[in-house]
């Protein structure tokens, strides 16, 4: 009888454990069946302060996570099913967000990006924002900053593109 006892509590824990994970796919995007190819123009910037490595490493991105994440082929074809722009227009870390014996502790970097969505197929526009804020050591000048921050800035704001477009987030 303990057997079975033992054995039950084991099925059980692994379920909960197997059964509490989260799990994220990017692969559950929503496209129309008639979406068959993306273009994703070169990410200007117009922020008042410009890291040169930003419009490359979103582009990149961006173009990664929809290759890797729908079934739409890329083109640089203007009329493409659908054509993506995006500017980069505030990246600004001049915020002090955190404070101790009368010293800043924590700053904050915030970016900005408009993205412009045309839908050739069914001739619509759709336009959005999306930001986001970045908390750093105020210790850090804001160039050590970037180098611990640029990886998780571009991840994160480039998922936020895609959710908005692909996932009717």
């Amino acid at each position: 009888m303990k057997k079975k006892n033992w054995l039950g509590l084991l099925v059980m824990v692994f379920a909960m454990i197997t059964g509490c994970s989260v799990r994220y796919s990017f692969r559950d995007a929503v496209i129309p069946a008639d979406v068959k190819t993306v273009k994703v123009g070169f990410v200007e910037n117009r922020a008042s302060y410009v890291n040169p490595q930003l419009s490359q490493k979103f582009f990149d991105k961006i173009q990664q996570k929809i290759i890797g994440g729908t079934k739409l082929t890329r083109t640089n074809d203007d009329n493409a099913d659908y054509v993506i722009s995006s500017t980069i227009t505030r990246y600004d870390a001049t915020q002090t967000v955190g404070v101790s014996a009368q010293q800043a502790t924590t700053n904050r970097l915030t970016v900005s990006l408009h993205v412009i969505l045309k839908k050739n197929k069914s001739n619509e526009t759709e336009e959005f924002d999306v930001s986001r804020s970045f908390d750093y050591s105020a210790s850090l000048s804001l160039q050590q900053a970037e180098a611990q921050l640029l990886d998780e800035v571009v991840r994160t704001l480039s998922d936020d593109i895609f959710n908005r477009i692909f996932s009717n987030w």
